[in-house]
């Protein structure tokens, strides 16, 4: 005879008898996710769950029927149900369709026409083909990389249509109108000197120059719309219209950033989700990898070969680390000290190499501005020309390329286990190449303002060194510009001149040779390291020279390919791989960072620097944001006011008060959510031992 349980079980039990079931057998009452049974609705009932007094027997329906309810918003399609559920959802939604109010119905036909829109988008993406070609061969962890290179051509194109859109046009179509422009009148006070700049050549200009001004953007480039010094400080009037460019500038340049920031922070926060639900290495770390590890989307068998390597490789550094955790955690204390006095030794030397590298980038700047003072391009040859106007370009990307090749040797001297190895060294990466960006821009402050010194000679007239930089903003974009030339002509020298003879030596050299070379690996974090490098060097210049953003969208465009063309030609993935979820939002963050770390020029120069008085759209202001402040006196005084008032205490210490208790409250729900979170765990983790207390209940039996 079987007992009352294992029926019930079987043929479970009517709604009607639930409150007569007798209690559940004390095998169940002995797992130990008994408790955590009676939150589970109707699979209680299953199992023979006993619901306390209290609870009236219709919850479980009720708390079903609101999740019926928050479905509703959700696809179809989209819902984690068979077919057979899906056909009864989709039934029920037919019965009580003609229930609707017209405001529902409006809502639903809403829901269906923005479901259709993001398909169509969906089909529209930029390059969606080859992102799934090269997520078939190479896994999602690569297509990230492609993804955010997709994602940076995308940004620049927004950047670059709003600075084309409304100073680059504007200026050109007033030009080749002639119409009337009203010049905003000079400070009477200021001396001669300093209104003195004229960067054309006189005389016979040979092509050794052109070639120069082209490749360093001196010259007659300096006098085109790339450059800040073109700009005038006018006024246009048309048609009863007045547009005034300084304005123009400014905000365009302002808003410019902070449609990035928004950009970055709305995708970032979206990566985040999906890592925080996705990636949770603390519960089921092999589990996830065997049962759920495998990508789908592979297509050739190489590539599950390679997949294959790649979770042989994840398991053995698990491995790994489990086992050099166990033997860090029986070191003597005199063994601790000992590693921890050589960890401190390899920071002091890794801090020696930061600071070598950011002394010679400080040098080269300094050598390579004076030395373009002192000599006119005629009378230095080519390359020794064009390697003075590019030395801190090359040390930069000199230093950029071989010190993160001694940060790996040094890494593996700390004995850390091998996935802190990953992060701390591309943590002391991107501090190197955003550090050495900003060497530079220290480098070029202290030429323009003296170290900082208005009382120098050099900078007593004008309040900046006029005689080396009459256009001070234009000398930090053509550095800026130098930067984004020079890594374009390193990308392809890599190319032609190491990727593509490695790949013809391993393929038809001798076999020693190409097992010493072996095939190359596509690594995504240094690639993508050098991505944002890249766009930090577009937003640091974009005040300087508005057409940076097209220049460098199309420079990552010419990247989308040369890399694709690489990667299926040369490389393979690397042993050491990201998961997507986790790497995209890695970038995204460092990406943010340079972003932080690009604001700090801006803001300095827009409220601290005077801007140049002989070039630019900011010429005879004290600053270049009381062009905003002159702006708004022209405005009515109702909105003069209102300005005025957004911009006093009155406004933002109430402002700030609420953002503090938005802070608090934010904080507050991610505390709970914290905790629901551990209990979840708690939950799974008790779910794996009624597994295991279960087996053994079998295996006693049997």
């Amino acid at each position: 005879m079987e007992p009352r349980w294992a029926q019930t079980g079987r043929d479970g039990p009517d709604d009607d008898d639930w409150g007569q079931q007798q209690p559940p057998s004390s095998l169940f009452l002995q797992l130990p996710s008994n408790a955590t049974l009676r939150f589970r609705g109707n699979v209680a009932k299953a199992w023979g769950a006993a619901l306390d007094e209290g609870e009236p027997p219709g919850a479980p329906q009720e708390r079903d029927g609101e999740g019926a309810r928050e479905q509703e918003s959700v696809p179809l399609k989209q819902l984690p149900l068979c077919m057979a559920e899906k056909r009864i959802l989709r039934l029920r939604e037919q019965r009580v369709a003609w229930k609707r109010s017209r405001w529902e119905q409006w809502q639903v036909g809403m829901r269906h026409l923005w479901g259709q829109v993001r398909g169509a988008l969906l089909y529209a993406q930029v390059w969606r083909g080859s992102l799934h070609r090269i997520e078939g061969h190479f896994g999602t962890g690569i297509q990230s990389y492609f993804n955010f290179l997709r994602f940076l051509v995308l940004l620049n194109l927004g950047g670059a249509l709003l600075m084309v859109g409304f100073v680059v046009a504007p200026n050109a179509a007033f030009e080749g109108l002639q119409l009337n422009q009203t010049q905003r009148g000079q400070n009477s006070m200021v001396n001669r000197s300093c209104l003195q700049y004229d960067p054309t050549e006189r005389g016979l200009v040979s092509y050794f120059t052109y070639l120069m001004d082209l490749l360093s953007g001196t010259g007659f480039m300096e006098l085109t719309h790339l450059f800040y010094g073109y700009y005038q400080n006018s006024a246009v009037d048309f048609v009863g219209f007045s547009y005034n460019i300084p304005l123009a500038y400014l905000l365009s340049v302002l808003g410019y950033f902070s449609v990035c920031l928004l950009w970055i922070v709305h995708r970032a926060v979206h990566l985040l989700k999906r890592s925080l639900v996705g990636e949770n290495w603390e519960l089921s770390t092999y589990s996830h990898k065997v049962f759920a590890g495998w990508d789908f989307c592979l297509a050739p068998g190489t590539a599950a070969a390679m997949k294959h390597n790649s979770l042989r490789y994840e398991l053995r550094m698990d491995l790994e680390e489990q086992t050099l955790r166990r033997l860090m955690a029986q070191r003597s204390p005199g063994q601790r000290l000992a590693l921890f006095s050589l960890r401190g030794a390899l920071n002091l030397l890794v801090l020696g190499l930061l600071g070598a590298a950011f002394y010679g980038v400080y040098r080269a700047t300094e050598y390579s501005q004076r030395a373009q003072q002192d000599t006119s391009p005629g009378q230095q040859g080519l390359v020794l020309g064009l390697l003075v106007a590019y030395l801190p370009s090359i040390v930069i990307t000199a230093a950029n390329q071989l010190v993160p090749l001694a940060f790996g040797l040094l890494v593996r001297l700390e004995r850390y286990p091998l996935s802190l190895e990953i992060r701390l060294t591309l943590l002391r990466t991107v501090f190197l190449r955003l550090s050495s960006l900003l060497v530079l821009l220290f480098s070029l402050w202290t030429q323009i303002t003296c170290h900082g010194d208005p009382a120098a000679d050099s900078c007593r007239i004008c309040h900046y060194n006029h005689q080396q930089h009459p256009c001070w903003e234009t000398s930090v974009g053509q550095e800026m510009y130098k930067l984004l030339v020079f890594d374009l002509l390193v990308l392809l020298l890599v190319l032609l001149l190491v990727e593509f003879p490695r790949k013809l030596l391993v393929t038809h050299g001798p076999a020693p040779l190409a097992r010493l070379l072996g095939q190359q690996e596509f690594l995504v974090p240094p690639n993508v390291l050098d991505l944002v490098y890249s766009q930090t060097v577009c937003w640091v210049g974009t005040a300087f020279s508005p057409l940076l953003p097209l220049l460098h969208a199309a420079k990552f465009i010419l990247f989308f390919y040369l890399k694709k063309l690489t990667l299926f030609s040369n490389c393979r993935p690397a042993d050491r791989t990201f998961r997507a979820s986790i790497s995209s939002f890695f970038f995204l963050l460092v990406l943010l960072l340079g972003l932080a770390i690009a604001w700090v020029p801006l803001l300095y120069s827009v409220f601290v620097l005077q801007p140049s008085q002989a070039c630019g759209p900011f010429r005879g202001e004290p600053t270049m944001w009381s062009t905003l402040w002159v702006a708004i006196d022209t405005l009515p005084l109702v909105a003069r006011e209102f300005l005025q008032f957004v911009g006093s205490l009155a406004f933002a210490v109430p402002l700030f008060l609420l953002l503090c208790i938005l802070m608090f409250y934010l904080m507050a729900l991610d505390h709970s959510y914290s905790c629901l979170v551990k209990e979840l765990k708690g939950q799974l983790r008790l779910e794996g031992q009624d597994k295991v207390f279960l087996v053994t209940q079998i295996t006693e039996l049997s």
